[in-house]
């Protein structure tokens, strides 16, 4: 019972359990385990049988389960793809879910978790983790997903999501193996993907929660592999073209923009940070404050640095959740922003996902004690009142400012305790929040700009720019060989999942003036270039000088130029 096309060839192994699959000239590819397991809030799903037969150019897998009614695998063969999916049938909520991979206690064969035997020896992935490199080892592990922070092991949080698209290779090959997580919003109901490695082999874990309900029959998102990618990078955009066939997302077209969206961006973070590193006791967000922003933007349009957008970051407001002034800060925030746009420039609004700060928490996700965690996108009354708090950072009868610099999208909440109104979770409730947002904006100002760090294509409906997100510093190289490496591979992945958004190139935290600098020197080769600081930097206290401010002055003419925009008066 074999399969063979161009690209490979699959033959069922004798022991009905495996799927063997090698090259065309018969190299070994993948040992590609038949079971699969999904798990419940009341029981592990094991495997007490499976059978293996093919239809035509399908594969059809039935197993026993302990847990479901009915259970089993499908893969669809076609020329350069395979289509798996793993499906049940009974009832449960569902926690973790194992691709290519399951528990197998059937008589007469091995016992205990079984995964799937791989040849290959090298990993890409597409999502920016703290100090671990993009390609590494196939047996390191690998997380996509909308949670993460600076906490330990944690540090996958600064594309969230980036594209769910991961690839393999042999060490001696030009060729690559996409693995594609191909399905709809609605189904990508997990905080987390993970790739789950051992000795020359691995599976893939979803983690649901508890939160998922199977009433009846359930499939599991669909994994495509993809033979002979010429690279990664040509992955990703295969990737967005089998969401975009499928009606998972749509199709990568030009957009009109408005002009002011490309000018370069001043962002007060690093300069707070800055700050806070000269007074110790202090926090950077104690610094987000009107007279400190003035003082800065004086001080860059003394030497003719003149941003034409501004971003008030962290924290100007009084509560994360209502997103009102703190007056102690910002006595006048409406008429600041009346002043900026006088000058010509635009203003935004730092915007905190999750947080429920000032909110009540019947509008909130909360934990087993009834405590708030997030807010809650999925209960209609609190979209409701996101809706107004958006109204009146954006609208005229607001503070009448420009677009949101969205933030802390990796704080989607996660954990089996917690109990909110339903049913989105995970990737699809982060999507849900910020479709309510993205609506609310618009609405409020149709020229509304909003940044995000979500390169996944099925969230190009809701953002506007990419965040290129925070610079990673490790000491195991100089900065200077890291940090346009780093930022260069994060915007070549933006570019082939997400081609028609503007990018924004971030600017904290560099680790010293010369990686600084040549970071600067590129930025209008990535995107709209991004300037967090005015007068020093934070890492190392060192002072902008005459050179340093002529660099601005001269990339952002060369972006201007570019783009299309004239330089703010």
């Amino acid at each position: 019972m074999t399969v063979e096309t161009s690209h490979y060839r699959l033959e069922l192994a004798a022991n009905g359990r495996y799927a063997n699959v090698t090259s065309p000239a018969g190299d070994h590819r993948l040992t590609l385990s038949l079971l699969a397991a999904l798990d419940t809030t009341e029981r592990v799903d094991e495997t007490q049988a499976l059978e293996a037969r093919f239809e035509g150019d399908h594969l059809e897998v039935e197993r026993r389960s302990t847990v479901w009614e009915q259970a089993g695998v499908t893969i669809e063969c076609r020329d350069d793809e395979l289509e798996v999916r793993a499906w049940v049938s009974g009832r449960g909520a569902l926690t973790d879910v194992h691709l290519f991979g399951g528990r197998l206690i059937a008589s007469g064969a091995p016992t205990g978790f079984l995964s799937t035997g791989s040849s290959f020896r090298k990993l890409f992935t597409p999502n920016p983790e703290d100090a671990r490199p993009r390609l590494r080892a196939a047996d390191e592990s690998a997380v996509l997903g909308v949670v993460g922070d600076g906490e330990p092991g944690r540090g996958h949080w600064l594309f969230t999501p980036g594209p769910l698209f991961l690839a393999l290779a042999d060490e001696d090959t030009a060729e690559w193996l996409g693995l594609s997580l191909v399905a709809p919003l609605d189904a990508l109901a997990f905080p987390e993907l993970a790739y789950r490695p051992t000795q020359r082999a691995f599976h893939l874990q979803f983690g649901y929660d508890g939160h998922t309900e199977v009433t009846g029959r359930f499939d599991a998102p669909a994994i495509v592999f993809t033979f002979g990618l010429a690279d990664p990078h040509d992955g990703i955009r295969r990737y967005r073209r089998q969401l975009v066939a499928r009606g998972h997302a749509p199709e990568a077209a030009p957009r009109r923009v408005p002009g002011w969206w490309q000018e370069p961006i001043f962002c007060g973070w690093g300069a707070q940070c800055a700050v806070a590193e000269r007074e110790p006791g202090t926090l950077a967000r104690d610094f987000a404050t009107q007279d400190r922003y003035d003082e800065w933007l004086a001080h860059l349009e003394e030497r003719d640095v003149v941003p034409g957008i501004v971003v008030l970051d962290d924290k100007w407001q009084a509560t994360y959740g209502g997103n009102e002034p703190d007056v102690a800060k910002w006595p006048d925030l409406r008429g600041w922003i009346a002043e900026r746009h006088e000058r010509g420039q635009h203003v935004l609004l730092w915007w905190k996902a999750w947080d429920p700060e000032g909110l009540p928490a019947d509008l909130c996700v909360c934990n087993a004690d009834g405590a708030p965690v997030a807010f809650d996108p999925s209960n209609p009354a609190a979209r409701d009142v996101l809706q107004r708090v958006i109204a009146t950072m954006l609208g005229p009868d607001g503070l009448d400012a420009d677009g949101l610099k969205i933030d802390f999208t990796a704080r989607t909440p996660s954990g089996r305790a917690l109990t909110h109104h339903g049913p989105e979770w995970g990737i699809a409730l982060l999507h849900r929040l910020l479709a309510t947002v993205h609506g609310a904006a618009k609405n409020a100002k149709a020229d509304a700009l909003l940044i995000t760090h979500t390169p996944h294509p099925s969230f190009v409906d809701v953002t506007d720019m990419i965040r290129l997100n925070d610079i990673v510093r490790t000491d195991e190289v100089p900065a200077t060989e890291y940090l346009v490496p780093q930022m260069r591979f994060r915007a070549d992945v933006v570019r082939a999942a997400c081609p028609e958004l503007l990018i924004d190139t971030d600017d904290w935290c560099v680790p010293d003036k010369a990686s600084w600098r040549d970071f600067l020197a590129v930025k209008p080769q990535l995107g709209v270039p991004s300037l967090y600081y005015a007068t020093q930097l934070d890492a190392t206290g060192e002072e902008l000088d005459d050179d340093d401010y002529a660099a601005l002055r001269s990339v952002w003419a060369e972006w201007r130029a570019a783009a299309g925009v004239e330089q703010v008066a």
